[in-house]
């Protein structure tokens, strides 16, 4: 090993975990952040008491890699139902994980997206990814999630009021053409463990991430322009030689600065906050559109979840609207409140509304075509390096895997003659 550092651009999930895991092996690591915090798009806001996520996050306790980075217990998760609730024409109809929920079989069951022939289906694709590897699930021959599901013999009505729905929402596409390979590794997370919000928000993850690391290790406020062989240049010329250059940010920013790196299309997601004395949930239920009506594709009350969300006697309820890469405007807040009004009556106008949230570049695109093979290689050669959830699934657990990934990858090259 040099004495020059590893110089880790970006102190999103991906960058702090490849900063961990190379601090715990005893390399000097220096992480520069562009923003004044870190976590990337996996942040919380506070606002007059309310706890505002950066758009709608969850952890998934199912994914192995979340067990394995994160110290779950010291998250103080609180647990979502186990199902979600969905909007129909014929109202609100809730709908439960029969196995982590069995005693809401028999209403499950009665609601009327589902139908007793989707029964068989729907516990053979439990039993079947349950008894999978995630290896495995994520090197099956791949096709689109709604070919998938049709090909495992569900009904059209199943697909369009609960799988599209609730799916989307986990994309941030509406047409399911994300691979099938992320749909089902996702379902096994979904049918092993619960999804949960840490009772301190979403920033709790990447805060106990930087906490392991030396004051010091991070810079806020340090832009980065370029990367060579040698190290880093930094907005206004300052330059940083180092053993290693880890790029640890989205798709979009790595391929401005890493020839190698193709930027896909990406997902977007703009989210709506607001406070209202009661909550229009009344229990820690997803709530998804069923109709395909409106703008609102699913809402949540956090505050319903992990009460620390919302001062004592408020409620915090989150909007998400998908696929939108404009930024929001006063006629499409309209618009929700219009819906939600539909949904929950006039109290909807007294909601305060507290701000809103816009991530145009979410996710990167997953389509089967865009994710062959779903974990793409670390090292680039030249001592170049790069992490992050667009080097395997886009998600939290995958961002950490390609962030371990990329510090054993980078300890391996170090060590080498």
């Amino acid at each position: 090993m040099t004495d020059a550092p590893v110089v880790i651009v970006g102190a999103g999930v991906a960058g702090l975990a490849c900063a961990r895991q190379l601090h715990r092996a005893g390399q000097s690591v220096q992480v520069l952040e562009a923003s004044e915090r870190p976590g990337g798009v996996v942040w919380t806001e506070e606002r007059d008491g309310f706890l505002l996520d950066n758009g709608f996050h969850v952890v998934l306790t199912g994914f192995p890699e979340s067990r394995r980075q994160l110290d779950l217990e010291g998250l103080h998760l609180q647990p979502f139902h186990p199902g979600a609730v969905l909007r129909t024409a014929r109202g609100f109809e809730r709908v439960s994980d029969p196995l982590r929920a069995p005693r809401d079989l028999v209403r499950t069951l009665r609601s009327s997206p589902v139908s007793l022939a989707d029964g068989l289906p729907l516990l053979r694709l439990l039993l079947d990814v349950s008894r999978a590897s995630p290896e495995e699930l994520l090197t099956r021959p791949a096709t689109t999630t709604a070919e998938r599901l049709v090909e495992r013999g569900f009904g059209p009505r199943l697909i369009e009021s609960f799988f599209r729905p609730f799916f989307r929402g986990v994309f941030l596409e509406r047409e399911l053409a994300t691979t099938s390979r992320l749909f089902e590794f996702i379902f096994r997370a979904f049918a092993r463990a619960p999804i949960a919000l840490p009772a301190d928000g979403m920033r709790a993850v990447p805060q106990a991430l930087l906490a392991d690391l030396p004051p010091g290790t991070v810079r806020f406020g340090s832009p980065v322009v370029a990367v060579d062989e040698a190290g880093v240049r930094l907005e206004g010329g300052e330059r940083l030689q180092a053993a290693a250059v880890v790029v640890a940010t989205d798709e979009v920013a790595a391929s401005r600065l890493l020839p190698e790196v193709k930027a896909r299309p990406t997902n977007a997601v703009t989210t709506f906050y607001y406070a209202t004395g009661r909550s229009p949930v009344g229990g820690p239920y997803l709530v998804l559109n069923g109709t395909d009506e409106g703008p609102v594709d699913h809402l949540c009350v956090p505050s319903d979840v992990a009460p620390g969300y919302a001062p004592p006697g408020r409620s915090l309820v989150s909007v998400n609207l998908v696929g939108r890469h404009e930024p929001p405007d006063e006629d499409l807040e309209a618009a929700c409140r219009t819906q939600l009004e539909g949904w929950f009556g006039p109290g909807v106008r007294g909601w305060q509304g507290l701000g809103s949230v816009h991530l145009p570049a979410a996710l990167p695109s997953q389509r089967p075509d865009e994710t062959e093979p779903m974990t793409r290689p670390v090292t680039l050669g030249g001592g170049r390096f790069v992490c992050g959830g667009h080097r395997e699934s886009a998600t939290l657990g995958g961002t950490l895997r390609s962030g371990r990934r990329a510090a054993t990858a980078v300890l391996r090259a170090l060590s080498s003659p």
